[in-house]
């Protein structure tokens, strides 16, 4: 028995940017821009060496531990599946997808500094006075 049928994978494009997927009022965006509110130097992370291929951006991955915060979601490996299926990550990272070992080396590496930006995080995005009915983390 034949069934109605979807297209082919290989042909399915994002119809529309995706922008236009992520509501106004989605929480995704208070921690978007809470987090580049944050003086990351002030927090003391440290500018990414010269040499070799660049890092991830420090703040991208604060983003990311932000958003597992609130979601409830701490393991690195899930956290990086979040990166590759959920189209807030997508959105939040620019199309980002930093794997598991960098996500945990990057928590291991600044972990006071870490807890500082989310807690700063958490201030700025109290005084943004962008949606005021969603938690932010």
């Amino acid at each position: 028995m034949r069934g109605r049928g979807g297209l082919d994978r290989n042909q399915l494009l994002m119809p529309t940017p995706l922008e236009d997927y992520i509501a106004h009022d989605n929480p995704v965006r208070k921690i978007d821009a809470a987090v580049d509110r944050i003086d990351l130097a002030a927090l003391g992370f440290a500018e990414p060496k010269a040499a070799g291929r660049p890092p991830y951006a420090a703040r991208d991955l604060i983003k990311l531990y932000a958003y597992g915060e609130e979601n409830g979601i701490t393991s690195s490996r899930k956290l990086e599946a979040e990166t590759k299926r959920n189209l807030e990550v997508m959105w939040l990272l620019r199309g980002a997808h930093p794997d598991h070992k960098t996500i945990a080396e990057f928590r291991r590496k600044y972990p006071n500094e870490l807890r500082r930006a989310l807690n700063a995080a958490k201030q700025k995005g109290r005084s943004l006075l962008l949606h005021s009915e969603s938690p932010l983390f």
